[in-house]
């Protein structure tokens, strides 16, 4: 068995497992135990000048990605060492940590379910759980917007970046992806207290989502008919407006596939924000919207999952046949 076959069924078989288990509370979580160095490191070096904060969140990006990939490896090489099959384990279960297939869609239907019902103070709240705008005030339009755009965005975050790193390199290349974007989710906003200290986790964190970001938004905008046309030009004009350089695309491509339109005025913590409109107002988003943005999502992941794994393997193969015949 070749490393890229192995690494695809490692993977594979790390997307069954989350899909049966997801995130259960009682284990301990490996991006909780990255957001906690974080927190420490942070503590300890986001203080004194610009210039000072600046080279803090460098290091703080070093120490962090590096320590996880590191410490990650460690795991899996040890416990390898014991026993192949208690490594393979162990790596199978890590790579199950940084992919959030059923978690995402478990929070979409959180918000469908009583957002169907007409339950709107129960809508906003489980809203609430996964977005950081204020959903008190918010419609029916409104929370639901809110749901698709973290269904949409999440997808390229939560699910298909770590994805492609877990075929690249396995469980340590999955879970320094997960540090980067927890550095970026801790650090990364443009805040009196991060404008500085977080400018290098929010620059890493663009850089390693370039490419998720416009292959998943590629992955939505395919259909059993092959490409959509007019979604995939919609999202090539609507995606460079958004304020992010990478989620405008799987929002875009999310809004012209469900026929709606997403951002525009948000508010956080009484601060009204307006950012750009992605798609056509066809529909107003509703419950049965998030549902679609649910299926759409995992029509997503599965397309993204067979080409990318289906590209390792033949450059796999080309170089094999290349170092055969020289």
């Amino acid at each position: 068995m070749t490393p890229g076959i192995a690494l695809t069924a490692l993977v594979a078989a790390a997307i069954a497992v989350d899909f049966v288990v997801g995130d259960p509370r009682r284990l301990p979580h490996p991006v909780v135990l990255i957001g906690r160095l974080i927190s420490v490191l942070e503590a300890r070096l986001n203080r004194g000048s610009a210039r000072a904060r600046r080279r803090g969140g460098r290091l703080t990006v070093l120490v962090t990605v590096a320590g996880t990939f590191i410490v990650t490896w460690l795991i899996c090489r040890g416990l390898g060492a014991i026993h192949p099959w208690l490594g393979t384990a162990a790596e199978l279960w890590l790579v199950s940590t940084a992919v959030a297939i059923k978690g995402l869609g478990d929070a979409g239907r959180a918000v469908a379910e009583p957002l169907k019902r007409g339950d709107l103070p129960a809508a906003r709240k489980a809203l609430g759980r996964v977005v950081g705008r204020d959903t008190q005030a918010l419609d029916e339009a409104g929370i639901a917007r809110g749901a698709i755009e973290t269904v949409a965005e999440n997808t390229s975050d939560g699910i298909t970046a770590p994805l492609l790193l877990a075929l690249i390199g396995g469980a340590p290349l999955a879970l320094a992806y997960k540090a980067v974007n927890t550095l970026d989710s801790m650090i990364g906003y443009r805040t009196p207290r991060h404008e500085d200290f977080g400018r290098a986790a929010a620059k890493l964190d663009d850089a390693a989502n370039w490419l998720p970001a416009r292959l998943t938004a590629l992955c939505f905008c395919l259909s059993r008919r092959g490409m959509e046309q007019k979604a995939w030009q919609g999202t090539r004009r609507d995606a460079p407006k958004h304020a992010s350089p990478n989620a405008g695309w799987p929002e875009a491509a999310m809004a012209y596939r469900l026929k709606v339109q997403l951002g525009g005025a948000s508010t956080y913590q009484g601060v009204v924000l307006h950012s750009a409109t992605l798609g056509e107002p066809v529909e107003a988003p509703d419950a049965r919207h998030i549902q679609r943005a649910i299926t759409l999502m995992h029509h997503a992941w599965v397309r993204f999952f067979v080409l990318a794994a289906g590209l390792i393997l033949a450059i796999e193969w080309l170089i094999q046949a290349a170092g055969g015949g020289s």
